[in-house]
């Protein structure tokens, strides 16, 4: 291991920018490598937010602010396509494909803005807060 450790290596990797990926992963694939875990995602070198995956396809997601989402993923026509309890009309499609790192996430609702990675540790926690109560 280098005098930077592996603090030092995820930095550098984070820092690397878009990467090459595979072929992407069918709603098999996807679900195989998902379920049961929590998978955080950064982009441009910083924390993105996190997403875990339970049984049944169902999940939850922060943007790591203590404010979570719950929802559902489906596949359709390749992509990975989620809704999201506040915005259930307007689901969010993606193509996952995994690198030898973790997964590369592409946003299929607008192509070429978005691409996200899977970051391994980022120093955060995925707390869900519960509802705000009282005024």
């Amino acid at each position: 291991m280098s005098k930077y450790g592996m603090s030092g290596l995820l930095s550098l990797c984070l820092l690397a920018g878009p990467v090459l990926a595979g072929e992407p992963m069918s709603a098999q694939e996807f679900d195989d490598y998902t379920r049961g875990k929590t998978l955080f995602y950064g982009q441009g070198g910083a924390s993105y937010g996190a997403e875990r995956y339970m049984s049944n396809r169902r999940v939850q997601w922060s943007f790591l602010d203590g404010q979570c989402k719950e929802g559902e993923w489906y596949e359709e026509g390749g992509q990975i396509c989620f809704i999201y309890e506040d915005n259930p009309d307007d689901p969010q499609c993606w193509t996952f494909s995994e690198k030898g790192s973790g997964l590369i996430a592409r946003f299929q609702n607008l192509p070429g803005t978005t691409e996200l990675y899977e970051a391994g540790d980022m120093g955060q926690e995925m707390i869900c807060l519960g509802p705000e109560i009282g005024v």
